[in-house]
């Protein structure tokens, strides 16, 4: 069970996988909220992410299955389903296939290189989309540098840290407690901070400009001696685990070494700092409400603009829904 009095799986969208790891011909297994998933590309370079079991007799279409024009095949009976999760034959029979066998169609996204998938409880359809970045792909910018983590955490309680100002000097060593500003508008939620570090390359001072877009996607902008961004995906594997990707990009400078050099501290920087708050999170409870004090950081705006992502206990079940459905 989950440690936090929350739904484990708040709804918006999360990255299940970057777009380059899923070629056309891909077949492959996901877990992702309680689930089994399976991804495919489709000859036409067209994306699904379905349920991964047949209805048939329950084989994974993940380990196995393979492509075939539009459709995934199933390693076990052969059966063959579309994008849209619907069985489109049955090689031995020759009747249509059963109306049952059918798979649920997750809703899919491939935006600034990333795959992002819809989860919503109630099985509503997006509310909002993720925007695109102007820095992805641009000759201006190196290609992404990817880090990865399997945490024992929940969403919640890692997007907090963009708003608990006092921890950066008292986990992270900041050479100042950064002053930070929160403001809302809808589904996102921004935080700008002012910050120095200490690097190889000695005290850095910048603006951190952190975006987040509900729980499973955030940009964060580094503006120092080398503008730096970081889009960090966090989905929910299981009712214990997160999955962390994190994507560095650094704007180029015309000494190739200094944007190199720069940009390899910042990201170990980022790194380090993560590993320091691994302990804290997998040992900590949630504290509702906390117990802020004066300069504690904006928590009071940031738990307020939670409350938008999570459905109603019993939500699902009212809609005649399973309890994990996305």
């Amino acid at each position: 069970m989950s440690r936090l009095p929350l739904p484990r799986y708040p709804n918006g969208w999360f990255q299940v996988a970057y777009s380059d790891e899923v070629p056309a011909g891909a077949v492959l297994p996901l877990k992702y909220f309680g689930k089994d998933l399976v991804i495919f590309r489709d000859e036409d370079g067209v994306l699904a992410v379905l349920d991964a079991h047949c209805p048939h007799l329950g084989a994974h279409l993940g380990y196995g299955g393979r492509m075939e024009g539009k459709c995934v095949r199933c390693p076990f009976h052969a059966w063959l389903y579309d994008a849209s999760g619907k069985c489109v034959s049955v090689p031995y029979s020759d009747k249509a296939p059963p109306a049952r066998a059918k798979v649920r169609a997750w809703t899919v996204r491939e935006v600034n290189g990333l795959v992002m998938v819809w989860h919503h409880a109630e099985g509503i359809e997006p509310t909002f989309e993720i925007p695109v970045n102007a820095e992805y792909g641009s000759d201006d910018w190196t290609p992404y540098e990817k880090a990865r983590w399997k945490i024992k955490t929940h969403n919640q309680e890692m997007a907090e840290n963009a708003v608990d100002s006092a921890h950066f000097h008292y986990v992270h060593g900041t050479v100042e407690r950064p002053t930070s500003q929160a403001t809302v508008d809808g589904v996102v939620l921004r935080v700008l901070s002012q910050t120095r570090m200490r690097t190889p390359m000695g005290k850095v001072s910048g603006t951190v400009e952190s975006i987040s877009h509900g729980f499973g996607y955030s940009v964060t902008r580094f503006t120092g001696i080398v503008d730096t961004l970081l889009a960090a995906g966090v989905t929910a594997i299981d009712e214990d685990y997160v999955d962390v990707r994190f994507s560095f990009m650094v704007r180029k400078q015309v000494d190739r070494a200094v944007t190199s050099t720069v940009g390899e501290h910042f990201m170990a920087e980022i790194k380090r700092q993560l590993a320091q708050d691994i302990p804290i999170w997998e040992n900590k409870i949630y504290i509702d409400p906390p117990l802020v004090v004066d300069n504690d950081g904006p928590i009071g705006i940031f738990r307020r603009w939670t409350k938008q992502f999570y459905s109603e206990p019993g939500a699902a079940a009212s809609r005649g829904l399973p309890v994990t459905a996305g």
